[in-house]
């Protein structure tokens, strides 16, 4: 066990959640609140914890790969990729929130599910089990995904 390859992974991914966090507080009770959203939009209570259980099972994951080792075929591509779709995943809550730009949300939320399904397939030949923990995460941001999209045509 390497404690800080696993606390420079859950650090990373946290942050991505705290700058995130940052956009998206001020905008939920004010310009959120105001938009018209589909039957399926979960309660506003659910995101924040789910979010901080994602980013740690991301987190989980990095720290797998990379504890293969840099050398490890794969690993380094893998963890450019993860990196890719972890910094999507920090623009998407500025884009969306902060511009308050549903559509340029919607762009950015596309390039993130197709940056975390790749991810997947390349943790996939380097750790099962960490391409298995990002599941949960390409679920919830095709859900997100959907709501985004739905929250664009509806308030156009």
């Amino acid at each position: 066990m390497n404690w800080a390859k696993l606390l420079a992974s859950v650090v990373a991914c946290q942050l991505a959640g705290v700058l995130g966090a940052a956009f998206t507080s001020s905008a939920i009770p004010t310009w959120y609140a105001g938009l018209k959203k589909p039957a399926f939009t979960p309660p506003n209570w659910l995101f924040g914890p789910m979010w901080i259980s994602l980013y740690l099972l991301m987190a989980l994951a990095a720290y797998l790969v990379w504890q293969k080792g840099l050398a490890h075929p794969g690993v380094r591509a893998g963890l450019a990729v993860f990196s890719a779709q972890l910094l999507l995943n920090a623009l998407w809550s500025p884009v969306f929130f902060g511009l308050r730009a549903p559509l340029a949300g919607a762009v950015v939320i596309v390039l993130l599910w197709l940056a975390i399904a790749l991810t997947i397939v390349l943790f996939w030949k380097i750790s099962r089990p960490a391409s298995l923990l990002l599941l949960p995460y390409l679920l919830w941001v095709t859900l997100a995904s959907a709501l985004n999209i739905s929250i664009h045509l509806l308030n156009r």
